[in-house]
């Protein structure tokens, strides 16, 4: 296929009758005549404008305004002619290092130009020196050297194999798409994801693609092309998600009885992994605040003293000497808190054999200087002496690639490098023999969209958007000074331009607006772009005010029209400002919080609003949404459901097995399935008991039940079916109609 990346021509006269313009459209009309789109831009000082159009480019083209009447020399040239293009080929540079650009002119030379400009151009072109046709394809032999060398490996070989028509006699069973040409449904099929994309849906046996599953051929060149940016020294591309990554650095590192050291508030999916290893966990615990906020694990958690306390006081650990095999930290929370993982890495190195950070929601970091020391893998600079340090990064979340890419990056500690033989066997127990090579391509593009000046501005990009978000709601507030409006958390003090140091984003002990406990001094910092929006209703003590909007009534509110939140609290909604987020997205969403405000303050009918949900819960017809969100508010209150779920999360929790033998009972079906009306605290879970939100687990298989827990539990059961349509989802819970009526049940299991 023809890629489309036109020649951009900067020039004010090019639709003008003068010799400049004649000769500039003149030069277009060959460039054209060859193939190639030219696109002209006449507003040569909107810098930052032309410089985005690089992406989409091959070349540009800039015309130096000089008079009609002759020659001038270099001290009578107009210093704002050099000053404009300066700032343009700045602008173009600083988000692309490589793309051509050429000066068009027709007296001047490289002698009437600074060199820090004529540095960066590609050529000169003199009006009437050569024939138009001539220069056309010197352009555009330049503008095809630039596009060859934009694919990476594997993307660039997948996309020559598709290309080459080559009959396919291996699975997939669609051929190359072709059996969905003989169905209707078929039909739609592939009209709908289009040729290219069935076409490059192989399997690994096409050996000029390399083998995903040993890391050979063009997916070891992507891969450490994509170690190489990453700063790490070895990368291996997942097509299953960074659960999936997760699983694969436990099980390469960890056997049943090892001591791990776990960040309590950890993805599930190493919780999984513990009970798949068969390890014994210590849990370091995270602060919370009282929205619901996940913070900090404190710095003390960290230190071999409380790790040394914690393992002399666990009842399954039969040698306390024992060095921890793995510890695992989520880097950044799931609400934007990072911490000093250069710090942690300097605490914990020798002291835990294997040290893992799930990257999950931060692999944006690396791009940018804001971010410095607050990623686990930085190069030789931050290299521990004795722990291999293990990334695990979902690029789809953050970066560019499909669901469900992922990556895990390593870092070779001195005296411990990574085996990859060994390491590899564990990558096959979890991966698919039948990798999809779109996610792995995905994976390829979305490093190489980082490499250089383009990753820096890309991040940069995204930290500027959430920055323009926060002061645009700070200004609403303050328009909206005599009544309610919605808050981000964060610092109280905003800097005035860009996204400012660390020190403005960090979470100090004295600073109230965290309503974090236990922080300490160069430990923790919020990231900008994970921006948390808070309703009326609740403040930062816990304490529930007179009228409340509860986040899910927003939530849904948003929903319908078009906004999808990424997460969604009592009385916060969650959002994070990536690299695709534009000021067409997070100024609808603004207007968006107007128009609800306007609905609430009216109570306008929720008939009006959400007539689908009513046909579907007619129990609300009659009510408006203030009605709504004040009787879903008063029945929080009445709970005083922020203490519980704030509480119940930093109590402690009593193992009474290890997860690995608690969810062996399950799979022997030696379990009983309890009312949570009849829980008490002797109960040992089977399973996972975790309730949305926030989505964090609070119970791991063979602990036992707290009280805390099953007053939450009994809580969400009374207001599910108080509030239908705004369920408590609680994963771990089953429900079942006993006698006509909704019961939840849970797993439990017996030592």
């Amino acid at each position: 296929m023809k890629f489309n990346f036109p020649v951009i021509i900067v020039d004010k006269d090019y639709r003008s009758d003068n010799i400049a313009g004649t000769g500039m459209r003149a030069l277009g009309e060959a460039i054209e005549a060859l193939g190639t789109e030219v696109v002209a831009m006449t507003h040569s000082r909107d810098f930052i404008g032309l410089a985005q159009q690089a992406v989409r480019a091959s070349a540009f083209i800039v015309s130096i305004d000089e008079p009609e009447n002759g020659e001038q020399h270099c001290d009578e040239m107009a210093s704002q002619t050099i000053r404009d293009l300066r700032s343009l080929v700045t602008e173009i540079r600083q988000r692309n290092a490589d793309i051509p650009i050429f000066l068009y002119g027709r007296t001047h030379t490289s002698r009437h130009l600074p060199i820090d400009i004529t540095r960066e151009m590609h050529g000169f072109i003199h009006m009437f020196e050569d024939t138009n046709e001539f220069m056309a394809r010197h352009i555009l032999r330049e503008a095809k050297t630039y596009l060859d060398d934009l694919f990476p490996p594997f993307f660039g070989r997948l996309v020559n194999y598709a290309q080459n028509s080559s009959y396919s006699w291996h699975a997939p069973g669609h051929s190359g798409g072709v059996a969905f040409l003989k169905s209707p449904v078929g039909q739609l099929f592939h009209q709908f994801f289009g040729e290219n994309m069935l076409r490059a849906d192989v399997c690994n046996s096409v050996e000029e693609l390399g083998q995903p599953l040993l890391h050979t051929g063009s997916v070891r060149e992507s891969e450490d092309n994509a170690a190489r940016i990453f700063k790490a020294d070895h990368c291996f591309f997942v097509t299953n998600g960074t659960s999936t990554s997760n699983k694969m650095v436990w099980h390469a590192n960890v056997a049943p009885n090892d001591i791990v050291i776990v960040d309590r508030n950890c993805h599930k999916s190493s919780l999984h992994a513990i009970i798949m290893t068969g390890a014994i966990p210590v849990f370091l615990t995270p602060t919370r605040n009282k929205f619901g906020i996940i913070g900090p694990i404190p710095k003390s958690e960290f230190s071999m003293a409380t790790i040394q306390r914690k393992i002399n006081e666990h009842p399954f650990i039969e040698d306390k000497t024992a060095q921890p095999r793995l510890f695992v930290l989520t880097q950044c929370t799931y609400d934007g808190v990072m911490y000093n993982a250069q710090a942690i890495k300097r605490m914990l190195d020798g002291k835990v054999q294997t040290l893992m950070f799930d990257e999950a929601w931060m692999p944006h970091a690396y791009f940018h200087t804001f971010y410095d020391n607050y990623y686990s893998i930085n190069g030789d600079s931050g290299r521990t002496q004795y722990s291999t340090v293990f990334a695990t990064q979902s690029t789809h979340k953050l970066l560019a690639a499909l669901s469900q890419a992922s990556q895990i990056l390593v870092q070779d500690a001195v005296e411990q490098p990574l085996d990859r033989h060994r390491f590899n066997e564990a990558f096959l127990m979890h991966a698919s023999t039948s990798p999809q090579y779109s996610i792995i391509a995905s994976c390829d593009v979305a490093a190489a969209m980082m490499e250089g000046e383009g990753g820096q501005a890309l991040t940069n990009d995204s930290l500027l958007e959430a920055m323009d978000f926060r002061h645009a709601m700070h200004k609403a507030d303050e328009e909206y000074a005599n009544s309610w409006w919605f808050k981000v958390w964060g610092p109280d003090a905003l800097p005035e331009h860009g996204v400012g140091k660390q020190s403005d984003w960090a979470i100090m002990p004295n600073d109230r607006w965290h309503g974090f406990s236990g922080v300490e001094k160069d430990m923790n910092i919020l990231d900008p772009i994970k921006t948390t929006i808070l309703m009326p209703g609740l403040d930062i003590d816990g304490d529930f005010a007179d009228m409340g909007i509860p986040a899910t009534l927003v939530a849904n509110y948003l929903a319908d029209y078009g906004i999808i939140i990424e997460k969604v609290g009592l009385y916060s909604i969650f959002l994070i400002f990536n690299i695709g987020i534009t000021k067409g997205k997070w100024n609808t969403l603004l207007t968006e919080l107007q128009q609800f405000k306007d609905i609430y303050d009216d109570n306008k009918p929720l008939v009006k609003i959400f007539p689908e949900f009513i046909k579907e819960n007619p129990c609300y017809a009659k009510l408006g949404m203030k009605d709504l969100c004040q009787q879903i508010h008063e029945a929080y209150k009445a709970h005083d459901i922020a203490r519980i779920q704030h509480d119940m999360y930093i109590e402690p929790v009593i193992p009474a097995m290890r997860p690995a033998d608690a969810w062996a009972k399950m799979a022997r079906r030696q379990y009983t399935r309890v009312n949570v009306l009849d829980l008490t605290t002797e109960h040992i879970t089977g399973s996972l008991v975790t309730p949305y939100p926030p989505g964090i687990p609070l119970l791991v298989p063979g602990e036992r039940f707290n009280q805390l827990i099953i007053e939450f539990l009994h809580f969400a059961l009374e207001f599910n079916g108080q509030f239908p349509g705004f369920e408590q989802d609680v994963h771990g819970l089953i429900k079942t109609t006993v006698d006509g009526k909704m019961c939840y049940f849970v797993d439990c299991v017996e030592v």
